[in-house]
Order: C-alpha cells, then structure tokens, then sequence
C-alpha cells in the first residue's frame, strides 16, 4: 500500500508561471533564453529592449514551467513607459513565483528598492538571481548575496552567469521544487505562445537596436504589416518601422540604405530559422511624431493599455 502511494506521488505533475522581474539589462532576456535554449526574447545592450511580456515554456521530466519575461522596471516618461510599468506590476500578480534578477557588477538601485516594495505585501515566493558572476570576484559575489538578503526575505538566492550557463542548472533545480501541482498548460514542442508576427517585429527591432545610438532605442516600434506564405513556398513579410523624428529616419536608414539592409539582412536570416522557410523581408521606415502617447499606435503595435 505503502509503495502504490509513494508511485502515485512520483507520477503527479506540477507546473506554474513564474515572472523574471528586475531593472533594464541586469539579463532577464540572456536568462530565458539560455533555459530554453531558443532564441525568444530581445537581447540587446540598449534599456528597455523587452516591451510585451513574452511567455518562455520550460519543460521537465514531470514539470513545466511558463515563464514570463517582464520589461525592466523604470520610471514612465510616456504613454508607453506606464503601459510596460504596469504590465511588470500586472505580472507579478499573475504568478505562482517570482524571479527577481540583479546584477552583481551594479549596486542595488532605486528600480529595485521599487519592486521590492510590490513585493513586500504578496504571498508570491521571491527567488533572487544574482546575475553576470563572470564579471565579479567571489568575494564579491558573497558581499551581494549579504547585501540583497537584508533588503528582503527571499525565498532562495541563487548566483549564476546566464551568458556562460553557470549555475543555471541549480536554478532549475530550486524553481522545479517549488512548482505547485498543476496541469501542462502547453505541449511538449510548444516553446513560447507569441504569434510569429510578434516574433518579427521583436527580431527587426533588436536587430536596429544592435546598430544605432542612444537616442534611438525609446523612439523605435516596428509593426508587421504583411505576413504571408506565396506559392512558392517563400514568405512574405512587410515590416514598418516607426521613429518619432526625419533625423532618427536617417539613423535607422543609414549611409545608403546600409544600416536598415544589413539590419534586414541578419533579422532575415533569424526569421528563417522561426519560421522554417525561406523568408522575403520588407522593411520601411516612417515617421510618426509621438506614437508613444497615442492610443491608437500602441494598439496597433500590439502593447495593451492600462485601464
């Protein structure tokens, strides 16, 4: 009898959502990615590169994880701005876990003070990631883990490098522990629930990111105007890229056309790999004073509004 039972425990399943939560480029985007070993989220050197929660499928051998990629916490200076603050704050009432990432070559800042202080009254366990400890010493790394463990009362702190992989493989070890039971909300071969169209439009967006200046990042959206298999097999995609000024245009063009065709060149070649098919891209810049307050582009560029 004993033994049927102690079957019946090993067979049951869990499963939940967690959400990567921290200040811009502390490497939520490199975390997800690395655990999934796909490429789904923005990686870029810019703030501010994740602007949708994009939803990661992590699965066990009897587990799975949904993960949530949060944008970077920061101080709205714009429609936009509050439309990804309050979809950090909205995910973090959506979950089973919460990850929160700092990194150990930067000192705790005002983004983390702020998140921590929506966390203080939740119920949600927080686990933190002391991310990047291939840039620091470990004494360092002992003298963060001291510092964030009197700040709050995490659940775990775990320091890993997502960019070489170390520890990563402790972290998913704590994070299947603390699963509550529950269903598989996704497929085996399902790795992330973002429409290709998304997809694209967050891929040409990192790709313009990667080759442009400070001033660019903020006043970049990209929509998917056309996607569409021909008969031939190939697909078709038409991109617009919005900016806010005809200076930034010129930017995101480039000397003769050489910025925005190299960009197209290597976000096509990433598309393929997506997609599964030989890929056509069609990229056109336009101008569009302040999209970032205006209801209607935020909409069509696909980010919900807080109400």
């Amino acid at each position: 009898m004993k033994q049927e039972k102690l079957m019946d425990n090993e067979e049951k399943f869990h499963s939940g959502f967690i959400a990567l939560v921290g200040r811009p480029n502390v490497g939520k985007s490199t975390l997800l990615n690395t655990v999934l070993g796909e490429k789904i989220s923005i990686v870029s050197a810019h703030a501010q590169t994740t602007r949708n929660k994009i939803t990661g499928v992590w699965n066990g051998e009897n587990s799975q994880i949904v993960f949530l990629d949060t944008p970077g916490m920061h101080k709205p200076k714009s429609k936009l701005g509050e439309v990804i603050r309050q979809s950090t704050v909205d995910a973090i009432g959506e979950v089973d876990i919460v990850v929160m990432l700092c990194a150990c070559d930067d000192p705790p800042g005002a983004g983390d003070r702020y998140l921590l202080s929506l966390l203080e009254n939740k119920k949600t366990p927080v686990v933190l990631v002391l991310n990047k400890i291939d840039l620091v010493s470990e004494v360092a790394i002992l003298k963060k883990i001291k510092q964030y463990s009197q700040m709050y009362n995490f659940k775990e702190i775990i320091p890993v490098s997502a960019q070489t992989g170390r520890n990563m493989d402790e972290l998913m070890q704590v994070l299947e522990k603390m699963l509550p039971e529950g269903p598989k909300y996704f497929p085996d071969d399902m790795i992330t629930d973002q429409p290709e169209r998304i997809i694209v439009q967050e891929i040409v967006r990192e790709k313009i990111l990667l080759r442009t200046h400070e001033e660019i990042p903020h006043a970049i959206g990209v929509f998917t105007e056309e996607f569409k298999v021909r008969e031939n097999g190939k697909v078709y995609i038409r991109c617009t890229i919005y900016v806010e000024r005809e200076s930034q245009k010129r930017i995101v063009i480039g000397s003769k056309g050489s910025l925005l065709k190299d960009a197209g060149k290597e976000a096509r070649e990433e598309i393929q790999k997506v997609v599964g098919s030989p890929v056509f891209l069609d990229l056109w810049v336009k101008v569009n004073r302040d999209w970032k307050n205006k209801d209607y582009m935020l909409r069509e560029l696909g980010y919900k509004e807080h109400k």
